[in-house]
């Protein structure tokens, strides 16, 4: 396994005019209230375009036995030509490199196999048991943030019809381990889930996808119910964003472990 591996394609959304979300940052309007020129592609989206050149470095086994950490560093716009770049170091790591037309790294990280440097450092949940999410949630704020407790647990399902879905039309992948006649779930639907974990126990506005670590523990497959399960570890201020950090759990029907995460987020946006 050496050299590079590289993927090139132009960033799109659905609807860059769509404030009817629950993170406006994702549209025109909400992104340039925050001082950006245009709506922000969500972080796990761009996250999953380098996946392609993951896999042809380190083969389909990284799905079940591999680590990822990415750091998003730059905005990616609506229309910026996009290249995603997976090189071999010099030791058994690979790179990552997402850079924009101008040649700016918007995405950078590491890539591995085996247990993943930090994985020691992760927390494991509690309380893995699925509950509602409730008509009122409390407000995520830097002063009260309840670090080192468990988040709300929940069960997302995963029909094989989205994740085809997910993976032809927001990642534009059509390999047909995500789209095939028995799908795997593409592991930037797996990275979204934390977002979607830290709404299922606060109130925040928008926010920005800062940092995503996950350990692969087993290749997902689609057509069935899992949970995913996390605690919140930290939370501080930087530059006038406020930060969230959560770690997290994703486990099948029968609770084998998935993979697990760690999710770095703004969760207070300061305005540029």
């Amino acid at each position: 396994m050496t050299g590079r591996y590289e993927r090139r394609l132009t960033a799109t959304m659905s609807d860059p005019d769509d404030m009817d979300q629950v993170n406006v940052i994702h549209a025109n309007s909400g992104a340039r209230e925050f001082g950006y020129r245009a709506a922000l592609l969500g972080g796990v989206i761009v996250y999953g375009w380098a996946i392609p050149p993951v896999l042809d470095a380190l083969g389909v086994r990284w799905l079940d036995e591999g680590w990822a950490d990415v750091s998003f560093r730059r905005p990616v716009y609506p229309g910026d030509e996009i290249t995603a770049a997976v090189t071999k170091g010099e030791d058994a790591e690979w790179s990552l490199v997402i850079a924009n037309g101008a040649g700016e790294a918007c995405v950078t990280g590491t890539f591995g196999m085996g247990n993943a440097p930090w994985l020691s450092e992760l927390r494991m949940p509690a309380d893995v048991q699925p509950q509602p999410r409730p008509n009122t949630l409390p407000r995520l704020e830097l002063a009260t943030a309840p670090i080192g407790r468990d988040l709300r647990a929940m069960a997302v399902p995963i029909p094989e019809e989205e994740a085809r879905r997910f993976a032809l039309e927001e990642e534009n992948d059509d390999d047909p381990l995500w789209s095939g006649a028995r799908p795997l779930v593409h592991p930037g639907w797996m990275a979204g889930r934390m977002t979607r974990l830290l709404h299922h126990s606060f109130d925040y506005g928008p926010s920005i996808h800062a940092r995503s670590q996950v350990q692969n523990l087993a290749r997902a497959e689609a057509g069935q119910a899992l949970t995913v399960a996390g605690v919140l570890v930290d939370a501080y201020e930087r530059k006038g964003h406020h930060y969230a950090v959560a770690d997290g759990l994703v486990l099948t029907e029968n609770r084998r472990q998935l993979c697990r995460m760690r999710h770095t987020t703004v969760f207070q946006v300061a305005r540029r």
